[in-house]
């Protein structure tokens, strides 16, 4: 059974190449600290994959958030802490999973590649 994290990243913010990497670091390590420790470590034993897709608009990741919350994966949605590029409480990223395939397939198959 294959295992993904998908991170999901904002494209209407514009965030530097930078901005954008720290962003989808901290949507994949709080996502996974949300997982069981079964997950956990067959996601890591399998190779830790993971995608980078886009939203469209905050109300675009909302709408992703809701899907994953409901089909009960885990899942971190991050909000800026305002220091550098985005005002303080802007949500940027959210990491979903890890989990299997199929499941997270459900919730982000149709998204887009950043």
């Amino acid at each position: 059974m294959p295992f993904k994290q998908a991170i999901v990243i904002r494209k209407d913010l514009k965030l530097s190449k930078g901005k954008l990497a720290a962003q989808a670091a901290h949507a994949c390590l709080e996502a996974y600290k949300k997982a069981d420790t079964w997950m956990q470590r067959k996601w890591e034993e399998t190779g830790s994959k993971k995608v980078v897709l886009k939203a469209d608009s905050l109300s675009h990741m909302r709408d992703i958030h809701k899907k994953a919350l409901a089909a009960g994966l885990p899942c971190a949605l991050i909000k800026d802490a305002g220091r550098t590029e985005v005002p303080a409480g802007t949500v940027t990223a959210l990491g979903i999973g890890p989990a299997e395939d199929e499941k997270l397939d459900k919730v982000t198959g149709k998204l887009k590649m950043l």
